[in-house]
């Protein structure tokens, strides 16, 4: 734990799942790191494991999609750390449904959290890493970041949009010592599924997708009956921020290893009647 003892990590959504994870392992490494959610009264467990094991871990209150928030927090960890060293953005949730029965109100919401909630973040604290000219910002994307499927255009869209901005920004801040990474997860065991959101058209058995929103139910459980654990994608990114020449991309887990090197070596209509077939 000395390596990483003066170096600073913010993590957005870190109530449970990968966030909650990876600001464990980032604090076992050494790092002071701030674990960040929007709801305080859901950050009992963390706080517990940190103060049995003595972490360097500390919990404030970040909303990502309030822009006061954002400027609150990132001046709570300057005063007291006067520093950010790594940042990881994790926080999101998923919007199921069918293109067509999604009401504009609800893709906004989806994309105030799993996108615009990263560009509120990211410029708060870019200014600060630039001026130390050096930090890690870490973008969780998703397998869906790079291929779409049935049901997911909203949240698939975020993470299609999160790939571009990563791409774009890494070039950017490069000059100035700043690395950007993309963590890529497949299907991961926490509570993503329960916490998903259903379009409300698409819960109507009137919808003309209610037969296929159904099936993709189904066969997202079926996926998650063989999920990879939040600690794999946790160890991921403490591999990458550690790295001093990292990879752009990180993939985390099998099942995204499989699903992107069969895109990889299929032609595009021969990996759209794979993904249609798995989704019959």
């Amino acid at each position: 734990m000395t390596k990483n003892n003066n170096k600073v990590a913010v993590v957005t959504g870190s109530s449970s799942g990968i966030g909650y994870e990876t600001s464990i392992v980032l604090a076992k490494d050494g790092f002071t790191t701030y674990a960040t959610m929007r709801n305080l009264q859901k950050g009992n467990d963390i706080r517990s494991v940190a103060d049995k094991e003595k972490l360097p871990l500390k919990i404030i209150q970040l909303d990502v999609t309030k822009d006061q928030s954002v400027t609150n927090a990132v001046a709570s960890v300057m005063s007291e750390s006067g520093r950010i060293d790594v940042l990881v953005n994790n926080a999101g949730y998923g919007l199921a449904g069918a293109f067509e029965d999604l009401s504009l109100d609800e893709i906004k919401q989806q994309y105030e959290t799993n996108f615009f909630g990263v560009f509120r973040v990211t410029q708060a604290i870019i200014p600060i890493m630039r001026k130390q000219k050096s930090g890690v910002i870490v973008n969780v994307s998703s397998g869906a970041g790079r291929f779409g499927y049935p049901g997911g255009s909203a949240y698939v869209s975020t993470k299609f949009a999160l790939e571009g901005l990563s791409e774009s920004i890494s070039y950017e801040l490069n000059p100035f010592g700043i690395k950007v990474i993309l963590v890529e997860p497949g299907v991961i065991r926490t509570n993503f599924e329960s916490g998903m959101v259903k379009a409300k058209r698409s819960r109507e058995s009137s919808s003309a997708y209610y037969g296929m929103t159904q099936k993709m139910d189904k066969v997202f459980s079926q996926l998650m009956q063989n999920s990879s654990p939040p600690s794999l994608v946790a160890n991921v990114i403490l591999h990458a921020v550690k790295s001093e020449s990292p990879n752009f991309r990180y993939l985390a887990g099998k099942d995204v290893e499989q699903w992107i090197d069969q895109k990889n070596r299929m032609t595009e209509t021969q990996f759209f009647n794979m993904m249609n077939q798995s989704f019959q």
